[in-house]
């Protein structure tokens, strides 16, 4: 039977916390993994060309299927989809930590990126169609921002705790409990929606569209390695671009598209998807910079590395509730502008990074600006990109800036990691310690990620609106 969609969902919050648990560990697995490579490169006995396919395998189905989850999400059902993606991540997880060889943990985590692209759109969506738009949704988006803002910082400090104690497999291993329990709560607070009457599935779109993210994030991934102006990488990059192309084009002359284009009529959700792939960017390069400096040249343990992000990781929660009521009471371009503005201050701050450094004299301050700026950045910007969606197009809203954060992440990660091993490289050939190389390589790194971030400032200002009507389209939305 229909409910209607102005009574609120009694069960609504507890929804939330649900779904907020199963985000909360799809984002989680992107940077847990990290801190843990040492050890799975001693247990399964891998070279480093083989032991970064651990990362760039969940990239790239993460990367890829994101819009495609968020679609689907829309047309077969947002709950049954979640259940359909927390499945396959926690069954993926399980074969993960069994993995007795590179190729199967590799496999494994493909298929974790699968899932996690169902996951956390139809997360968001689920969210945006059972919060009314407001300062009830935006409290929801708060929480569920906090999740994802300290999620990457919280997985270089549960990787750090559970290497150390536990072993590497069991970074997987605690998925699958935690899974368990969302699968089974869900159907009893989670309420159906889905868009009613669908006609036809845009196969073609689908296909293109997942082929573009996913060539463009693998070439993008390996371009440090193999070279940007390698034939390769050039011919990865145009491939995906042509393979765009054709879903722009496939777009335009189906009757039921993946993505139909007037989404982009509500400007706050092109602002906010552009922010996001700037964010996504800096803050996942941040992580991935601060990792290698924190473990190669101060020579910090895992344990002690994973310690540090505490700092970062215990700064977002408690300021989301700060940021979503801001963004309530004054919109979120200021408060996003805000939050770009302090990651900035971090990136610039990390530039002067030393040799012989310590925490409290030389991260710590950075890993607090980071901190306040995550929850001021993330949790405007996705009320910005879900604000004037209509309910039935939630899915793809919540597809696009997740899309937008993960390849921006790839490209940020992609980006740092040249700017910061060909400067340590060159330093190298010229007699610097390979200390000092790392440190000025990294600091070097920083310095575009500030850059990046300056620019994520300026969208934020520009092309981000406060509050915009609903861009509704044909039928309307079903809900169980």
């Amino acid at each position: 039977m229909s409910e209607p969609q102005h009574v609120p969902d009694p069960r609504r919050w507890q929804a939330l916390a649900v779904v907020c648990a199963a985000f909360f560990m799809t984002i989680l697995d992107v940077s847990i993994v990290n801190v843990a490579l040492p050890s799975i490169k001693k247990s399964l006995d891998v070279s480093d060309s083989s032991l970064q396919w651990v990362l760039i395998a969940y990239a790239i189905t993460f990367g890829g299927f994101l819009l495609l989850g968020g679609r689907l999400a829309d047309l077969l059902g947002r709950r049954r989809i979640f259940m359909a993606g927390v499945a396959l991540f926690s069954i993926a997880s399980l074969a993960c930590g069994l993995a007795n060889a590179i190729g199967v943990l590799v496999a494994a985590r493909a298929v974790q990126g699968i899932g996690a692209a169902l996951v956390s759109p139809a997360t968001l969506s689920i969210i945006t169609t059972t919060f009314e738009e407001g300062a009830e949704r935006n409290k929801a988006l708060g929480i569920w921002g906090a999740m994802g803002g300290s999620g990457a910082a919280a997985g270089v400090l549960f990787g750090g705790l559970i290497t150390n104690y536990l072993g590497w497999e069991w970074i997987f291993f605690v998925n699958v409990p935690v899974g368990a329990i969302v699968l089974l709560l869900t159907p009893r607070i989670v309420r159906e929606s889905r868009i009613e009457g669908l006609k036809g599935f845009d196969v073609a779109g689908a296909v293109t569209a997942t082929a573009s993210l996913a060539l463009l994030t693998y070439a993008v991934s390996k371009a440090p390695d193999v070279g940007w102006a390698t034939a390769r990488t050039i011919g990865e990059l145009v491939a995906a671009g042509v393979l765009m192309l054709a879903f722009v084009l496939i777009e335009r002359r189906v009757d039921a598209p993946l993505v139909p284009f007037r989404i982009f009529r509500v400007k706050s959700l092109t602002g906010a998807n552009v922010t996001g792939i700037l964010l996504g960017g800096v803050v996942y390069a941040n992580f991935f910079l601060l990792t290698l400096y924190v473990q190669q040249v101060l020579g910090y343990s895992a344990l002690k590395t994973g310690l540090t992000f505490l700092a970062t990781a215990g700064t977002v929660i408690p300021v989301a509730g700060a940021s979503q009521a801001l963004t309530t009471r004054i919109g979120p371009r200021p408060v996003l502008a805000t939050g770009m503005l302090l990651i900035t201050a971090a990136m610039v701050f990390y530039t002067q990074i030393p040799v012989s450094g310590t925490f409290a004299s030389n991260l710590l301050i950075g890993y607090l600006l980071m901190g306040v700026g995550m929850a001021f950045a993330f949790i405007p910007m996705s009320i910005a990109a879900l604000g004037g969606v209509a309910d039935r197009e939630a899915g793809l809203a919540s597809g696009l800036i997740n899309t937008s954060q993960q390849i921006g992440g790839a490209l940020g990660v992609a980006i740092a990691s040249t700017v910061a091993f060909t400067h340590a490289t060159n330093l190298l050939k010229t007699g610097s310690s390979q200390a000092s190389a790392y440190t000025s390589g990294f600091a070097l790194a920083f310095w575009v990620l500030a850059g990046l971030s300056a620019a994520g400032i300026v969208t934020a200002l520009v092309l981000v609106r406060s509050a915009e009507p609903v861009v509704e389209a044909e039928p309307a939305e079903a809900s169980l």
